[in-house]
């Protein structure tokens, strides 16, 4: 691509769900241990690049609510530019759908798409490790979505072992009118912070659950509520650090009856869930 081409293909940042989510310690410098599982929806963000002869990196389009310094798009950008020492930049344009304060991810999920994508763009031909250790240095959710698997995780949830053989179900996510604080929630005195390790065979076996919820249902009653309303179909559960809560269904048929429903009094949407990032699989026009 050379800069006078306007990219019109999008690369897209699929959300992501935390199946569960125990936390089983808390390391001296303040980082908490957990054990999680990470699947892919077919939901996404649309992030598009053009890439200029001259060094700049431009937000031109998307996030403008967040500053520039803080954005995880534009600080990915930079590092896989310092990193590799190019000289080119590029103009990204943001199409941003996954909530924010929603627990899907949508920051992360923007950086590691940026990384994949200007590793290419930018032919720099790192390989994943070196781009999820440079996303790690982002947030602890990047490196998944630069992987592109669902894994098993464990660490700040960077040490990850791929579960290719989930089910794919599809999904009802709501997403309540709440922005959830990551930082607030793990700095909560009442969180469980020491729940027993378990291993994959126990979460099969349906022994898991979101230490979290209880902790932001009881800050965010729009959380509880959104569960409520969703366990009328099904086993509902908040994903990371919340607000948004999600249910499995065996078909898109049944998913979208009870989507119906919901929709008269929620926000959300209907997704397949996905052990290959779409990311990998296919892009957007």
């Amino acid at each position: 691509m050379t800069s006078t081409e306007v990219s019109s293909q999008a690369w897209l940042a699929p959300a992501k769900l935390n199946l569960f989510l125990h936390i089983t310690a808390r390391r001296e410098d303040g980082y908490h241990l957990l054990q999680s599982v990470f699947q892919f929806l077919d939901y996404s963000d649309e992030l598009y690049f053009n890439v200029t002869a001259a060094g700049d990196i431009r937000r031109v389009a998307g996030n403008e609510q967040i500053p520039l310094e803080s954005d995880l798009v534009y600080r990915a950008a930079l590092a896989l530019q310092q990193y590799c020492g190019v000289r080119q930049g590029v103009d990204i344009r943001i199409n941003k759908k996954l909530p924010m304060g929603g627990g899907l991810g949508g920051g992360s999920s923007d950086a590691a798409t940026t990384l994949v994508a200007l590793n290419q763009l930018w032919a720099r031909d790192l390989d994943k490790d070196t781009l999820a250790d440079l996303g790690l240095q982002l947030g602890a959710d990047v490196p998944v979505f630069v992987r592109g698997h669902a894994a098993w995780a464990e660490g700040v949830g960077e040490q990850l072992q791929p579960m290719m053989d989930l089910p794919e179900p599809w999904y009802v996510v709501l997403a309540p009118k709440a922005s959830v604080s990551t930082a607030n929630v793990f700095s909560d005195s009442q969180l469980n912070r020491s729940c027993p390790a378990i291993t994959i065979r126990d979460f099969l076996a349906g022994r898991a659950g979101n230490v979290c919820e209880e902790v932001v249902c009881r800050h965010y009653p729009e959380v509880a509520a959104a569960i409520e309303a969703l366990s009328q179909y099904g086993t509902a559960r908040m994903t990371g650090t919340g607000a948004c809560v999600f249910a499995p269904f065996a078909s898109e048929q049944a998913a979208q009856r009870a989507w119906t429903v919901l929709s008269k009094d929620w926000q959300g949407f209907v997704a397949r869930g996905c052990n290959e990032s779409p990311l990998y699989t296919h892009r957007a026009e």
